[in-house]
């Protein structure tokens, strides 16, 4: 049967293309997956192994659980009519950070859910998807998220580095300086929780380092492609309180003027000073 190797190398030029095509955007591949509720394609482009950290479901690992969490989710959108927008993507070797803004159908309104998905690829053969968001825009609570990751020795550098600074020693002055004219930070809450502009940030910065001091920040990953600079971290103080170290990720974005033009932040982190 001559046409059957010709047949044979068409199929797996076609696997290649899938993978290849998946591999160059695993958190689309991943969300795909939890919008069908079929985890064919991520274990198509990653035969090896597919590991996920989600904040409500925990470690994810192995084919069956896989299943199962991806079946659960597909549920748990399609209930809330689900719509997913990009806000931004920093992508840097083999991991890529994926800001999302989710909108969701609760409790006969719409909730805008900011979330930030890690992708990351140990090999060819094998990935790990990293959650990182507040669940209060959905049940109203915050929970503890244990940390994900350890703390590693990277370091921000330029701005991003500054505002590390400032924000450990809970110097207002020194962290709305790292802002530009207009920049603005968001809160992990939501949209609605954004301070723009240099009176907005002061407030908002003078109120949050009310505790006690600044927020200590365990430094874990960074992925930084220049514009955008995102560091998965463990919080562990809030001024004067110890808190729970807690796994969480911000994204430090420059401006054309070289000073932040936005600061995003996904954690659950509860402020000792919050009345929300």
């Amino acid at each position: 049967m001559p046409w059957f190797p010709e047949f044979s190398s068409a199929a797996e030029l076609a696997r290649r293309e899938t993978r290849a095509a998946g591999q160059a955007d695993p958190v689309s591949q991943y969300f795909t997956a939890l919008n069908k509720g079929d985890t064919d394609a991520l274990e198509t482009v990653w035969p090896g192994e597919v590991v996920i950290h989600d904040p409500r479901a925990g470690e994810v690992r192995g084919h069956r659980h896989l299943r199962r969490f991806v079946k659960q989710n597909q549920s748990w959108l399609a209930e809330r009519h689900a719509r997913i927008e990009t806000v931004a993507s920093t992508c840097v070797g083999g991991r890529a950070v994926v800001e999302l803004l989710a909108h969701l159908a609760h409790d006969g309104r719409e909730v805008a859910w900011p979330m930030a998905v890690v992708a990351e690829c140990p090999n060819d053969r094998a990935v790990v998807f990293r959650t990182y968001c507040s669940q209060w825009p959905v049940d109203g609570r915050r929970h503890v998220r244990s940390p994900v990751l350890k703390p590693g020795p990277a370091q921000a550098d330029g701005v991003a580095g500054r505002y590390q600074v400032a924000l450990a020693a809970g110097d207002v002055e020194a962290i709305v300086n790292t802002f530009a004219p207009e920049g603005y930070f968001r809160e992990p809450i939501g949209p609605n929780y954004t301070h723009r502009g240099t009176t907005e940030l002061r407030s908002f910065f003078t109120k949050t380092f009310s505790a006690g001091g600044g927020i200590g920040l365990q430094p874990c990953t960074i992925t930084d492609d220049g514009m955008r600079c995102a560091l998965e971290y463990n919080c562990v103080r809030w001024g004067s309180h110890d808190v729970p170290p807690q796994a969480g990720v911000g994204v430090y974005e420059r401006g054309p003027d070289g000073l932040l033009a936005a600061v995003r932040v996904y954690d659950d982190v509860e402020s000792p000073v919050e009345h929300l």
